[in-house]
């Protein structure tokens, strides 16, 4: 009689068979990298470029580099399962994260290599994953498809950043730096409006409670309008009065869309929760721009640190831990550790945001300690999940 032979993968690591594979455990290891050398070198920094502030370093690489990556991996992902088509894996996946790798190496030599190579090698990755997914989405009609236009825009924007460095015109770079983080902002707006309400629903219909969500199309393309024109708004005028009243009505909006959605009944529920508690950054970050513009108020001032480590850093936490679990097969149910690191995470970010008003704690520290813990919590990701991100799948699947 024939022995079924047993599901035991052939491979014991398997890096390169899916594109958040790769991409998320590069991101999380970024993200301790990254923050590690600037809270190390903060305030005078060891990384400027051309002449520029070494915050330019800094914002660059946690837009470009930590969520370049992170956005990398969920398009590699996501594509596949919204076109039926086959995932990306093998030789053009390892060529993507050699081209990314190429990008955070220039700029951690910075003016150690020609500045034409720092171009060069910084501007090759995006297309890399355009040419990739493109094709995909184009040939399905789907709703997916102006996804391209985003990716291209935040090539563009990571073109106008080196352009400034190149011509010594910071402005440039902080426009260039500010539309890019507005970019991912909409991103969020437009992908959370999706996954949040449509994850909370499926846990808690397996949970037994029963749930009916709002998430009014209307309402959501009111959203998405007032965040992209906010996103511009702030981009060219970050002090403008146009800026702080978009700001003001964009927060209002996405409180409104949170109302819907229940985040209150998923207490027991961490793998959930985290995606509200990320999105609730967009309407906090864009209330404290709005009061800040008005107010001048020290406590708003670090409005754009609630937007990129609040809303977009915890997202980005949010949906690695998720999805990596989903797509590897495994159990939607997140570990102790990870929910150790979403509480670092928040506090980290409390912190940063909110230093001004915490009584006796001096700036040089509220920095180093924000930065400490950003660390420990993508480095309790990093620990976790690296044996999900490089082993094979646990039901024996392809992918």
């Amino acid at each position: 009689m024939n022995t079924p032979e047993p599901l035991t993968p052939k491979r014991a690591w398997v890096p390169f068979a899916y594109g958040f594979r790769p991409f998320f455990l590069l991101s999380g290891l970024y993200a301790v990298v990254a923050i590690a050398l600037w809270v190390a070198t903060w305030p005078g920094g060891r990384f400027a470029i051309a002449g520029a502030p070494a915050m330019f370093w800094h914002g660059h690489e946690m837009v470009f580099g930590f969520i370049g990556a992170a956005i990398a991996g969920f398009m590699l992902t996501a594509v596949p399962s919204w076109t039926g088509q086959r995932g990306f894996a093998g030789r053009p996946l390892m060529l993507l994260v050699f081209l990314w790798l190429a990008g955070r190496a220039v700029f951690l030599a910075g003016d150690a290599v020609p500045f034409a190579l720092l171009a060069v090698a910084e501007l090759a990755f995006l297309p890399g994953v355009v040419a990739m997914v493109g094709p995909s989405l184009a040939r399905t009609a789907n709703r997916n498809r102006p996804l391209i236009i985003v990716l291209s825009a935040f090539w563009l924007l990571d073109a106008a950043f080196l352009y400034g460095l190149g011509t010594g015109n910071p402005l440039v770079c902080m426009i260039a730096l500010r539309g890019a983080i507005g970019g991912v902002l909409v991103l969020i707006t437009v992908i959370g409006g999706r996954i949040v309400p449509a994850f909370t629903g499926n846990a808690l219909r397996a949970a037994g409670v029963e749930a009916t969500l709002r998430s009014p199309a209307g309402l959501g393309r009111a959203t998405i309008g007032a965040t992209l024109a906010w996103a511009i708004a702030a981009a060219f005028s970050p002090l403008g009065v146009w800026a702080a009243l978009l700001a003001a009505v964009a927060a209002a909006l996405h409180l409104a869309r949170m109302a819907g959605w229940q985040g209150w009944r998923t207490g027991r529920m961490p793998i959930v929760w985290i995606l509200h508690l990320a999105y609730a950054w967009l309407p906090v970050g864009l209330a404290l721009h709005a009061v800040f513009i008005a107010t001048g108020a020290p406590w708003a001032a670090h409005w754009l640190h609630a937007l990129g480590a609040g809303a977009a850093g915890m997202m980005i936490l949010a949906v690695m831990t998720r999805a990596a679990l989903g797509h590897t097969g495994r159990p939607l149910r997140v570990s102790g550790a990870i929910v150790v690191a979403y509480s670092l995470l928040l506090v980290a970010v409390l912190v940063r945001v909110f230093a001004a008003v915490i009584p006796g704690l001096a700036y040089p520290t509220a920095i180093h300690l924000a930065g400490g813990l950003w660390v420990l919590s993508f480095g309790l990701f990093v620990i976790t999940y690296t044996p999900v991100l490089l082993l094979p799948r646990v039901d024996g699947k392809p992918g």
